[in-house]
C-alpha cells in the first residue's frame, strides 16, 4: 500500500467498527509518525472522528468514518427513482423486475450520456 489518505480512509471506511490508529500504520505499511499526519489529515477534513481506546492498558484511538451525505443522483436512472425506495414486496434482489428494469434505463441514459459528451467537439 501507498499510505495514501485515501488508502487509509478506504480502511476506516471498511471497518464498520473502525480501525485503531496503532494497527493502521501497520496495515497502511507507513511509520506510526507519517500515519499520525495521515489521521490529523482526515480528521481536519471531518472524514473521520476518533475516539480514545486502551488495549491492554495502552491508550491508542479507534478511527471511525463519518457517513457522508447520500448522492441523490445515485438514486435516479434518468428521471426515474429506484423502485425500492417505496417498494413493500419482500422479493429477491437478483430477481426483481422493478429494480432490473429500473438498472437496464439507468445503463441506457448512462451510455446516452457518454454518447452525447464524446460527440461534442471544440468549436
Amino acid at each position: 500500500m501507498t499510505g495514501t489518505d485515501e488508502d487509509a480512509f478506504r480502511i476506516i471506511a471498511s471497518s464498520p467498527d473502525g480501525v485503531l490508529q496503532s494497527e493502521l500504520w501497520k496495515i497502511l505499511g507507513v511509520d506510526s509518525r507519517k500515519c499520525s499526519r495521515i489521521v490529523k489529515k482526515l480528521l481536519d477534513s471531518n472524514r473521520v472522528e476518533r475516539i480514545e481506546y486502551r488495549q491492554e492498558g495502552i491508550k491508542t484511538f479507534r478511527l471511525i468514518a463519518r457517513k457522508g451525505p447520500a448522492d441523490p443522483y445515485c438514486l435516479l436512472a434518468g428521471d426515474e427513482l429506484i423502485p425500492c425506495i417505496a417498494c413493500e414486496e419482500d422479493c429477491v434482489v437478483e430477481e426483481c423486475n422493478a429494480l432490473l428494469d429500473w438498472m437496464y434505463q439507468l445503463a441506457i441514459s448512462d451510455a446516452e450520456e457518454s454518447t452525447s459528451e464524446s460527440g461534442k467537439t471544440d468549436e
